[in-house]
């Protein structure tokens, strides 16, 4: 009789033991640990980062409650030996569970990547990396690589035309090329048989429309006056006509601060000085937004060969037809920049 109650105690305390554990296993698996009470947030995993040092950081940084459950249940997952860099979106009230899982499949969520306009090709490292692992460091030498801008089928000069403005959900790890390949993708994207066909249309190929778009670009900051800007240009270059943009000109010079172009500016030596040089200049002379691209090959058809800022500063343009209007505008150009004392 007392060998039973015995072996009754024992299966009592075990069914107890065991119950405990189940529950307690239970909770490792399932309770909420990740942001308990807290907003959703992203979180990112440096590449190289140890188990150890990614546990501390989420304890100090208050997203796990219980670092011991969420050490055991990586430890019996294998996830503590294989961490796995990247951008990740931790949820309120995840379990351990969930974000092992999710952290050992490397499920991350993509960033958005956005960059508008730039002068050189050289500016676009730091706005490409903006929000990614990568380093500036690292794309900025590929970015001014000829062997690079030929793989992809530019040249130097016309490699910025590849780079189309705008905002882009790539993996916070993408690597250097799988980036320049996914740009070349949302280009070739863009350029579709219709667009390729206007260009032809006009004259131009796609990285000479996108040339023409940098200077209109450069003129205006009205996206309404744009269309009636890359007529006049579209104008001069088929009547052989030197395209005389000042935005050019300050390229080549390097100088984008200067208000006003003077006449020795105008001899300056650079294939870059449409003064100087007929045609196009060698390659786009920033990166041009979608917008103006569109602006080019839906340019407005008129017969205006000359524009000049309107002498009341708004940053608007006054056309002409001929010389001599033109030279009328620009008189009066020149007189409000001379009452303003602004003389370069």
């Amino acid at each position: 009789m007392k060998k039973k109650k015995l072996i009754a105690a024992i299966m009592i305390v075990f069914a107890v033991m065991l119950s405990s554990f189940a529950f307690y296993f239970y909770q490792i698996l399932y309770t909420p640990n990740i942001l308990v009470d807290q907003d959703d947030r992203m979180f990112a995993i440096a590449e190289g980062t140890t188990f150890d040092e990614l546990r501390k950081q989420l304890y100090n940084e208050r997203i796990i409650n219980d670092a011991l459950s969420f050490s055991f249940l990586a430890k019996l997952k294998k996830y503590d030996s294989n961490v796995k860099p990247g951008m990740y979106l931790l949820e309120q009230d995840m379990s351990n569970t969930e974000a092992i899982n999710m952290l050992r499949a490397g499920l991350q969520t993509p960033v958005k990547l956005t960059f508008s306009t730039a002068r050189k090709i050289e500016e676009l490292a730091g706005k490409l990396t903006s929000t990614i692992m990568m380093d500036s460091v690292d794309l900025a030498p590929i970015l001014t690589s000829d062997s690079v801008a030929k793989a992809y089928g530019f040249n130097q000069e016309t490699f910025i035309s590849m780079f189309l403005p705008n905002t882009y959900e790539v993996y916070w790890t993408i690597s250097e090329k799988e980036l320049l390949d996914r740009l070349k993708k949302e280009y070739d994207k863009y350029w579709t048989e219709e667009r390729k066909a206007k260009a032809q249309g006009i004259g131009l190929s796609p990285e000479d429309i996108t040339t023409v778009a940098s200077i209109v670009n450069a003129e205006t900051n009205y996206i309404d006056e744009a269309p009636t800007i890359a007529g006049v240009y579209l104008n001069r270059l088929d009547r052989g006509y030197k395209l005389q943009a000042d935005p050019t000109l300050k390229f080549a010079m390097n100088n984008f601060e200067i208000r006003r172009i003077l006449n020795k500016d105008m001899g300056f030596e650079s294939p870059y000085n449409t003064y100087k040089y007929e045609g196009l200049p060698p390659g786009p002379i920033n990166m041009p937004s979608i917008a103006m691209i569109e602006a080019v090959l839906n340019y407005e058809d008129h017969s205006y060969l000359y524009f000049c800022a309107k002498d009341d500063f708004s940053g608007y343009h006054v056309f002409a037809k001929n010389l001599v209007e033109h030279n009328i505008n620009a008189r009066k150009f020149q007189r409000a920049l001379n009452e303003q004392r602004i003389y370069r």
